[in-house]
């Protein structure tokens, strides 16, 4: 049994907010890196981790691998080649990665592999400065060492404090920007309520009331053009 909540509670969404387009070569090669960077810096940080064994040394942390970082990239220029922002942020992932491990609300951070988990997160406090309309259907963006990238918007974008470019199977481009949604205020009332999560109900209460998600028709669709476009890309 849990207590409904009794206050306003405030927590970090991620919306995909549109589809980016862009316009040169060279822009997607430069995104490529951004990849392939942070993909490094992350799995340099998994190897750290694990090995370490009970009796040794602790697995350095975050301010740590920060200063290893900038000795690496002091040392290797297509390291250094890319951007600093990009590779910390990876590190600064990982570094909440593993406290939610230890917490136990996730599983252990794994390897990243090319191809699959193509993607990188920019944070800062100016995120919406960097963030341009274009015209009722385009926007553009601000990525570090690449300039500006058109993004077609699929909803608003939202007053973020961050965004991640990733890139999918099917070779296409997104962006999605971290935001912090208006509080859901709670009824107050101090009762107690059981929540079972359910697949034919979505959820159930143990007063009787039941909830029941909308179908998101969406996903089959989108899944059947990703099926599509593997069949293309394997006749090619």
């Amino acid at each position: 049994m849990r207590n409904w909540p009794s206050t306003s509670t405030r927590s970090i969404s991620r919306e995909r907010s549109g589809r980016i387009v862009s316009t040169a070569p060279e822009q997607e090669a430069l995104l490529l890196n951004h990849c392939a960077h942070a993909r490094f810096v992350w799995n340099l940080a998994v190897e750290q981790h694990r090995w370490w064994r009970r009796g040794r040394h602790s697995a350095p942390g975050y301010s740590e691998q920060c200063h290893q970082l900038a000795e690496a990239r002091a040392t290797f220029d297509w390291l250094a080649a890319g951007s600093s922002v990009v590779q910390q942020q990876a590190l600064r992932d990982f570094a909440q990665a593993m406290a939610n491990y230890f917490a136990g609300t996730h599983r252990r951070p794994t390897w990243r592999k090319a191809g699959r988990n193509e993607g990188f997160r920019i944070v800062g406090t100016a995120v919406t400065w960097r963030v341009e309309q274009v015209n009722q259907r385009w926007s553009r963006v601000l990525v570090p060492k690449v300039g500006w990238v058109r993004f077609r918007r699929s909803r608003p974008v939202p007053e973020a404090k961050s965004y991640r470019v990733t890139r999918d199977q099917a070779d296409h481009w997104h962006i999605a920007f971290a935001a912090v949604p208006e509080p859901i205020p709670g009824p107050r009332t101090g009762e107690v309520v059981g929540i079972d999560r359910g697949v034919a109900v979505t959820l159930a209460l143990s007063d009787g009331t039941t909830y029941q998600a909308p179908p998101d028709h969406s996903v089959k669709r989108l899944q059947r053009r990703l099926a599509r476009a593997t069949e293309v890309r394997a006749s090619e």
